[in-house]
């Protein structure tokens, strides 16, 4: 498998880390691209016409995204237990993974407001907006200390992602001393092996 990837994505190091966990990742071999919301590589977008990474080439040739649906393959073809079958396991990793992704998609917006858009079309409230959903959302975490004792599964491992990714790009957020009780029932997530090997990508 071939894998188009950027170093500090954390959608990639989401894709990677379930990798890791099906020991999957000596499969996939990384492919640089230069995924960029103006500037688009056009060699992402020849298999993905959205043309942002990660962008999965599978054995046969078929390219799949976004990061839900690479994990959801690799669990598939790797035999994996990280999507519950059905039942409530399931909407419960399925709902925790759109938390995660939502966490960072918001990262990501505000993020690209500060370091893309030129600073006299940049929009405070966007930003601050954006910055509010991630607390709204780590404070729901904090009040559901509950969800972090479930056996480990795709919703996790992107809460866990959402967190690193707080840790690289919003330090000033203190994530971890405004919200003690995710910091410490995230503990287990952040040392897994999978997390701590993909922690600074190709």
């Amino acid at each position: 498998m071939k894998l188009y990837f950027s170093p500090t994505s954390p959608y990639v190091r989401k894709c990677m880390v379930t990798a890791f966990e099906l020991n999957l990742a000596d499969q996939i071999a990384f492919l640089p691209a230069s995924a960029h919301p103006i500037n688009r590589d056009a060699t992402i977008v020849a298999n993905n016409p959205l043309g942002k990474v990660p962008t999965l080439l599978t054995d046969d040739g078929q390219a799949l995204y976004d990061s839900r649906v690479i994990c959801e393959y690799l669990n598939a073809i790797g035999h994996g237990s990280l999507l519950p079958a059905n039942g409530p396991e399931r909407w419960e990793a399925q709902t925790l993974q759109a938390l995660g992704d939502g966490i960072l998609d918001a990262a990501l917006l505000a993020r690209y407001e500060t370091a893309v858009r030129p600073e006299a079309l940049r929009w405070p409230e966007w930003v601050a907006g954006k910055l509010d959903a991630i607390r709204t959302s780590l404070a729901y975490l904090e009040q559901h200390p509950e969800v972090f004792e479930r056996p480990f599964h795709l919703g996790l491992l992107t809460i866990g992602c959402a967190l690193w990714y707080l840790d690289l790009r919003y330090p000033d957020l203190a994530w971890r001393e405004n919200y003690p009780t995710v910091a410490k029932c995230a503990q287990s997530l952040m040392t897994r092996p999978s997390m701590t090997q993909t922690w600074a990508m190709p």
